[in-house]
């Protein structure tokens, strides 16, 4: 794992996201060998991190026999080649470890297509990248090479399929918006759960509900809002909403795959904020 700290970003903040990193890897069923911080006042174009920190890293993946180097920032297609040519082995980023976790999540036809859109949105702005090395062949004056014509037509494709996915969705969202009109009818009251992924929502909402959603001691096991009607000690009865976790520097095409789910929030008339006890960032947790 590696971290960059800047100096806008405390030291400890980005331990933590390091600690976050390493939970979203084992949760994907990797082993974390080894893990390492470079504190620098910008990072570098070619590859975040510096040529020293870079060969750092090289040898201790070597060293270790590492599969993969996961960094904790964003990376552009450039640096993540520059980076494996260097360490020798794949190199990949926070989305790509979160999007690869949410591909094995996902369970619903929703989930699934929600996760799909967020890769299409990821991968289109890497497809440049991707294809540079063909760039240079067969170009010519007033002609283009193979490669530029590739990108084209992945471009094109995959446009295409996220136009697909945003209707899919659309017509989920109108789909859940008849639910939302239905609870509102029946007069009950909504409340949602909602913290981080692994706080123990979905745990308590089984002990709610006998609901019987998967709950587990592993990030992000819920991708679905799940609602189901219960009866209070007094007799009253609300509806209550398992929703999506959240997570430290969720990346926005995520976001915006989720939006669907989300809407939950705004609907629900309580709010209720499960935090584990245990962690030590609990008694700042606030929303």
């Amino acid at each position: 794992l590696m971290g960059l700290a800047l100096p806008k970003h405390p030291s400890f903040v980005v331990n933590e996201n390091l600690d976050e990193l390493a939970e979203l890897a084992r949760s994907t069923g990797m082993a974390v060998g080894g893990r390492s911080l470079q504190y620098r006042r910008a990072p570098d174009g070619r590859t975040l991190i510096g040529r020293g920190k870079v060969a750092e890293v090289a040898h201790a993946a070597e060293e270790l026999g590492a599969d993969v180097v996961i960094f904790d920032d964003n990376l552009t297609p450039n640096q993540i080649r520059n980076l494996e040519e260097i360490i020798e082995c794949a190199v990949i980023d926070r989305t790509a470890l979160i999007l690869d976790l949410f591909v094995r999540r996902a369970r619903t036809r929703e989930a699934r297509t929600q996760v799909e859109l967020a890769q299409h949105e990821y991968l289109m702005p890497r497809l440049a990248g991707q294809w540079s090395h063909l760039e240079r062949l067969g170009g010519g004056i007033a002609t283009r090479g193979p490669g530029e014509t590739q990108i084209e037509t992945d471009r094109r494709l995959i446009r295409g399929r996220i136009k697909k996915l945003k209707e899919q969705l659309d017509r989920v969202r109108r789909h859940r918006t008849l639910h939302r009109d239905r609870r509102r009818k029946s007069g009950l009251p909504v409340a949602s759960l909602v913290g981080y992924t692994n706080a123990g929502k979905s745990t308590l909402f089984n002990k709610l509900s006998n609901a019987g959603v998967v709950s587990k001691d592993q990030l992000f096991s819920t991708l679905d809002p799940i609602t189901r009607r219960i009866r209070l000690p007094l007799g009253d009865e609300l509806l209550v909403t398992d929703t999506v976790g959240f997570i430290h520097k969720l990346p926005p095409t995520v976001v915006s795959a989720f939006r669907g789910t989300l809407e939950d929030l705004h609907e629900a008339d309580e709010l209720l904020h499960v935090v584990e006890v245990s962690s030590p960032m609990a008694n700042d947790c606030h929303l």
